[in-house]
């Protein structure tokens, strides 16, 4: 199981025009950054793009970017990548299908499920300072890689000319995170 998600980061004024986007959804200039992640939080695919461009369409550019990796896996295998609801499933469906057509076979999209207001009142029952937040299960893991990410100091804006290098640094930071977990 992969986890996708996107976020949005400021650039500075040292970032290239190739960069610049603007994102209406999160009121951000700057750059999105798409991560795919195992049950771990290790990130898998990473995909810069400006922030204008869509959260379906930057998930797009991985899985056409590393369609190898999902057509090399074994016949019976299929790996399910859970969104969040700023994702749209039928056109990610039709989308991978066009790309390539075995991907279908090995690609599961699942939208994770909306916390009811039920939900919310239970959880502020139990513990008055959680507000009504709720942690939707396996997609907090996700989410807690984003933390991490936005915890290196060169992340914590994009100053970068090239997304590709946003994209490095980035790999740079999961590389950092596994050696910490290793000693």
């Amino acid at each position: 199981m992969l986890i996708g998600d996107s976020m949005c980061a400021k650039n500075t004024d040292t970032a290239d025009r190739e960069t610049k986007g603007y994102c209406w959804y999160k009121a951000t200039n700057g750059i999105k950054r798409h991560l795919l992640v195992d049950v771990l939080g290790t990130p898998y695919f990473v995909n810069c793009t400006p922030a204008s461009l869509s959260d379906d369409e930057g998930l797009l550019e991985i899985i056409e970017e590393h369609k190898s990796y999902f057509l090399d896996l074994p016949v019976q295998h299929t790996v399910t990548i859970l969104l969040d609801h700023g994702y749209h499933k039928d056109h990610l469906e039709r989308e991978i299908a066009k790309i390539e057509p075995e991907l279908t076979k090995r690609i599961t999209i699942e939208i994770a499920e909306k916390i009811t207001p039920e939900q919310k009142a239970v959880a502020k029952a139990e513990n008055p300072a959680k507000q009504g937040f709720v942690v939707i299960k396996k997609r907090w893991i996700v989410e807690r890689t984003n933390a991490w990410i936005n915890q290196c100091r060169v992340l914590w804006k994009n100053c970068e000319g090239l997304l590709r290098t946003s994209e490095a640094k980035i790999r740079i930071c999961a590389i950092r995170l596994i050696l910490r977990r290793i000693a």
